[in-house]
């Protein structure tokens, strides 16, 4: 990873830390599981700046952000494209859930999740 990627808006450190906190019910479910390395040993960390943005999960490790996109993202398409296009610029792949989803299904994510991270581990090693 370039140095571009671990670059962030100081300003986003207390917004970020305020999000933390007011976490939705889908963040703090998908939370219990990513955190303290429980999948696949990878580090998240949640509502992590990057660039000018929060990310609601980063593994640097991967380069990967998983969004979970609640009501906050209602009429909001254009620009979470243009945030996504400018963290994939950043190279960043961006994984993305409903906050729906995540409550109803946490199984599935979590098998998504470990999918993507084990597709990533093959292709490294080629």
């Amino acid at each position: 990873m370039n140095k571009k990627n671990l670059q962030y808006n100081p300003k986003l450190k207390e917004l970020a830390r305020s999000l933390r906190k007011e976490s939705t019910k889908s963040e703090i479910l998908l939370w219990k599981y990513l955190s303290r390395r429980q999948v696949r040993g990878y580090q998240f960390n949640r509502q992590r700046p990057v660039g000018n943005y929060i990310a609601d999960f980063l593994c640097r490790k991967l380069n990967l952000i998983i969004e979970i996109d609640g009501e906050s993202h209602i009429d909001k398409e254009e620009y979470d494209l243009l945030r996504q296009n400018e963290l994939e610029e950043m190279g960043y792949s961006i994984l993305r859930f409903d906050g729906h989803y995540v409550l109803n299904n946490i199984r599935e994510a979590l098998q998504v999740i470990n999918d993507l991270i084990e597709e990533r581990e093959a292709n490294r090693n080629l």
